[in-house]
């Protein structure tokens, strides 16, 4: 039994793209608007351009005031450092800015911005808090291997995760003998850990599944999950007897993961004091560009199962 997930690659937080079409403005399912500012300076790309700047859970978002089609992407993920020094700024002088360098396939940026809003550290508080936010939360998105998943054999819970159900006696393939232990379905991801070393373990968050299957493997009837290129290119094989219940828990999983990806939770929680606008009210709209973003390619690396296709 084949099943590829339909999966809308996680972009937003983990690129850095320029003038983009009015769809990767929008936010994607589980994205949120957590400010904006309406006076803010692109000092370095566009000095003297008057811009609004959006923060949400995965990214930093700036346009242009005149021309919406001049805009700024960037995610939280490709973030080196953020810090505050003066700028140059056309519009007010010798001030204060805030400069953040990335790094994005390979290449680095660094943006500078400017708040047109006099004595207003709004700017800086909000980027940085919703940073830190975002670095203490990447469990819920990123793939984890040999991480501190468990205490006393029990799931070390994420803020916003339940469990679904707990299913003893997985084996995982990743050697010649194979080791017995547990799985954790969850609303954000699927956990396993080995019985006799809770140190051996993987952490799989929906959003980087790429596809689940059963297949046949040298063990026999096996679970296949593959993750997404980057995330590691990972396959992960699991053996769950009787073959009834490793249907089951395959069935489970794709029912959380259609929940999860209506809405998903990316687990960064922040607010500002002041009280936000809808999200259309501070959304320009703008003709649709055509433009074609390339994905990166990350490496693949065969990490737990060999399978039979």
């Amino acid at each position: 039994m084949d099943s590829a997930l339909e999966t809308d690659r996680l972009w937003e937080d983990r690129d850095v793209r320029f003038d983009v079409p009015l769809s990767q403005m929008k936010m994607r399912p589980g994205e949120r608007l957590i400010d904006h500012l309406d006076s803010i300076e692109d000092t370095k790309g566009n000095n003297g351009e008057r811009g609004r700047l959006m923060v949400t859970n995965l990214r930093i978002i700036w346009h242009s005031k005149t021309l919406p089609r001049i805009n700024l992407s960037v995610g939280f993920n490709s973030v080196i450092n953020i810090s505050t020094r003066s700028a140059e700024s056309k519009l007010r002088g010798s001030t204060e800015a805030l400069y953040i360098l990335t790094r994005c396939n390979n290449t680095r940026f660094e943006f500078i911005f400017t708040n047109l809003v006099p004595d207003t550290p709004r700017l800086f508080t909000s980027v940085l808090a919703v940073q830190r936010a975002y670095e203490t939360t990447k469990m819920y998105r990123d793939l984890k291997l040999r991480g501190a998943l468990i205490s006393n054999k029990t799931l070390r819970l994420l803020p916003l995760e339940e469990v679904y159900d707990k299913v003893n006696g997985v084996w995982n393939l990743s050697s010649d003998q194979g080791n017995l232990g547990t799985f954790y379905i969850t609303n954000v991801r699927l956990v396993w850990h080995a019985e006799i070393n809770e140190t051996f373990n993987v952490s799989i968050p929906y959003i980087q599944m790429r596809a689940v299957k059963i297949r046949d493997s040298k063990f026999g009837t096996a679970l296949v999950i593959e993750s997404l290129k980057n995330a590691g290119g990972y396959v992960l094989g699991f053996r769950i007897d009787p073959v009834e219940k490793l249907n089951e828990v395959m069935k489970e999983i794709h029912s959380l993961y259609r929940v999860y990806s209506a809405n998903p939770i990316f687990g960064v929680q922040y607010q500002v004091e002041d009280r936000l606008e809808p999200l259309d009210q501070v959304t320009v709209q703008y003709e649709e560009d055509d433009i074609e973003i390339t994905d990166d390619n990350a490496s693949s690396d065969a990490f737990v199962v060999s399978v039979d296709y």
